[in-house]
């Protein structure tokens, strides 16, 4: 009885064992989950969720994961969707996200009083914006592992939205392209804080179109744009953190007023500063 009764014990504890070493892996196995939207609005910047260590891909491009398995990308303004998203979980299991997309309305806006050679500027102008802007789009393709894009970010300015990101715009009764980004009516020398922490990519006081211009990396292809500065009091290459000084509103290079334009990127990808303040 003795015999019998210490092999009773036994396969209990073997059995109390077994179910203890098998409850981590069942713990592992939530952080295998693939988490995207159902749907994006046109020009979001989209956050979604895969196991850490995997490959995801998006048009083209091999994206970021973050140690917490974030991934992020933007959605143009006239993207019709779906949206394929393909990815490769660190135990080779294949899988794939599809993300619709949900259209807007761009209403139409008139600026009028802008100077006519910055709406159809000559030979010698034209060829100075293609080479400034030739600068900025490089500066764009920044793609570093930093998550400051990750945190909420904040208003860089306090003002009434003067233009919105996306709508049309028709400069002295000529249409031109869709607004790049949100206008905030300020006063010149108005203080410009960093909705988010970065890295100064591109600082200039004066180009053509858009005058004192300055270019903050988030990290993982998320920048920020400031545009029409009267002053700019950061460097390229310097790390500022949410909230620091950055610069001031101004009314330089094509602009009828005091304002600052703030844009969004995705490296190349336009998307709407609105929808990444309202990001909870």
């Amino acid at each position: 009885m003795r015999v019998v009764g210490l092999w009773v014990c036994l396969v209990l504890s073997l059995a109390f064992v077994t179910q203890a070493t098998a409850q981590p892996a069942e713990d592992s196995t939530q952080g295998q989950r693939t988490v995207f939207p159902a749907s994006v609005s046109q020009g979001a910047l989209v956050f979604g969720k895969v196991p850490p260590g995997s490959k995801v891909s998006y048009a083209g491009r091999v994206l970021h994961v973050s140690s917490y398995g974030t991934v992020v990308f933007g959605v143009g303004r006239d993207e019709q969707g779906p949206l394929e998203i393909e990815i490769k979980r660190p135990d080779g299991i294949r899988d794939a996200a599809l993300i619709a997309v949900t259209p807007r309305d761009w209403p139409v806006e008139h600026v009028n009083g802008v100077p006519p050679k910055t709406v159809n500027p000559p030979p010698d102008v034209a060829a100075r914006i293609k080479r400034e802007q030739a600068l900025v789009t490089a500066a764009r393709e920044r793609d570093d592992d930093r998550t400051d894009f990750a945190k909420p970010f904040i208003w860089p300015v306090q003002g009434r939205i003067s233009g919105r990101f996306g709508n049309g715009r028709v400069y002295n009764g000529q249409p031109g392209a869709g607004h790049s980004g949100m206008d905030i009516a300020a006063p010149t020398g108005t203080a410009i804080k960093a909705p988010a922490a970065g890295v100064v990519t591109f600082a200039a006081p004066d180009l053509y179109l858009t005058g004192g211009t300055l270019l903050l990396d988030h990290g993982f292809g998320v920048s920020s744009n400031f545009l029409h500065l009267s002053r700019i009091d950061v460097k390229v290459g310097e790390r500022v953190e949410q909230g620091q000084v950055i610069g001031a509103v101004g009314a330089t290079g094509r602009a009828t007023g005091p304002h600052l334009h703030w844009g969004m990127n995705w490296f190349d990808v336009r998307v709407d500063p609105l929808l990444v303040l309202e990001r909870k």
